[in-house]
């Protein structure tokens, strides 16, 4: 039996259409997510323009409501709440309690958007990691089955 050498720093037909199909899909994948990159910063304005309009609107009702009910109250003549001034103290209180809660949980999500952002960093590290591990390991078979070929094609 004849174990036919084949040298590896050329390579065959199939061997270069399996190289150009893995470039061409490369290039496929890396193309589009470029092109998802290129809207990202119009989407993100949108959003943001969005959430803008959204709290001004949201501002305008309250505001256009209570101008309304103040003044149906003036026409009306109704007379002064009795528990006034608890009542304001109160609704200060829990207004102030909210608006912390709101803080204590934006800086919450700010913090966990950034830890997913450094996250995605480390995996990004590990599958460059990865990557070369497999390489090198690729290399040490193929080098290995190389050599045993070599071999047996001596005997």
């Amino acid at each position: 039996m004849v174990i036919k050498m084949v040298d590896k720093t050329t390579q065959t037909k199939d061997e270069t259409r399996a190289s150009d199909v893995y470039d061409t899909m490369r290039d496929n994948l890396i193309r589009t997510v470029d092109e998802f990159a290129k809207v990202q910063p119009q989407y993100s304005q949108s959003i943001s323009n969005l959430q803008l309009d959204y709290i001004q609107t949201s501002k305008n009702m309250i505001q256009t409501a209570f101008a309304a009910q103040k003044q149906f109250a003036g026409i009306w003549n109704v007379p002064a709440v009795p528990y006034g001034d608890l009542f304001t103290r109160q609704s200060n209180e829990m207004t102030n309690n909210a608006i912390r809660s709101v803080g204590i949980n934006n800086q919450l999500t700010i913090n966990a958007l950034d830890a997913a952002r450094e996250n995605l960093k480390i995996y990004n590290r590990t599958v460059d990691a990865v990557t070369d591990f497999s390489t090198n390991v690729a290399k040490a078979w193929t080098t290995f089955f190389a050599q045993q070929q070599a071999q047996f094609a001596r005997q």
